[in-house]
């Protein structure tokens, strides 16, 4: 059963349990994907009906950010603890590199998924990388070749929400990998590029702060959250 917050449903994990089952779909036959909404990405969900499919529709919905989680608070039906899409890959890649697992990376400027792949290969000696593409692309075949021709077992895709979960549920079966991932900014990270929130920060549910004060540019987009936390209010009256 999953949570439902504002009519996009989160699986209630714990993060082993999140990396567990991710393991579980890779060796899985089939394609599978990976959504890890936050709160604007629930708000863009609200008002697109082909985005919430595209969410909902994934093996596994992540909560990425405090705010689902005060929010499902708030509507009775608490979850377990936050998920953030960024440390689900990187228990994930650990567990794929024991296992000897090729990785492809889709998404962020030229040359950033390049620099991801050669860090991250650093990082957990035994993980392969299949291949990496940049966001910057108008076609979609030439990239889902590329990726099935690198017999990929993993594709990290970071095209933005919810443009990357619309390519996942579109091209996920064709890409002749077993588990895609929705990991937004995530390769901006793994190359070393942007800083995360220190642990205090993420401790408090500050990091959207924290990125609010390195990304001043980020205010329309921040502006999701107080929106996110009204309408939770709303269905919260709703319910009673």
């Amino acid at each position: 059963m999953r949570i439902n917050v504002l009519g996009v449903g989160f699986d209630n994990l714990t993060m082993a349990e999140a990396v567990a089952e991710g393991q579980r779909l890779l060796n899985t036959a089939g394609a599978h994907y990976v959504a890890t909404p936050n709160p604007e990405i629930v708000e863009v969900c609200r008002e697109s009906e082909e985005a919430r499919a595209a969410v909902n529709g994934a093996d596994l919905v992540l909560p990425d950010g405090i705010g689902v989680i005060k929010g499902a608070a708030m509507l009775g039906t608490p979850l377990k603890e936050k998920t953030p899409g960024i440390e689900f890959a990187g228990h994930l890649v650990e567990k794929m590199a024991e296992e000897g697992k090729s990785l492809y990376l889709l998404g962020a400027k030229p040359g950033v998924a390049e620099e991801a792949g050669e860090r991250l290969r650093a990082k957990y000696p035994g993980l392969k990388i299949a291949g990496a593409h940049d966001g910057y692309f108008q076609e979609d075949a030439p990239v889902v070749e590329a990726i099935r021709q690198s017999r990929a077992d993993c594709v990290f895709v970071c095209l933005g929400a919810p443009k990357q979960e619309l390519w996942m549920a579109k091209n996920g079966e064709a890409t002749g990998a077993h588990l895609l991932c929705g990991l937004g900014g995530s390769l901006d990270v793994f190359a070393g590029r942007v800083e995360r929130a220190p642990e205090f920060w993420s401790r408090h549910g500050l990091e959207w702060f924290y990125r609010l004060c390195k990304e001043p540019s980020r205010i329309g987009r921040m502006m999701k959250l107080p929106l996110f936390l009204v309408h939770v209010k709303q269905e919260k009256g709703r319910r009673k």
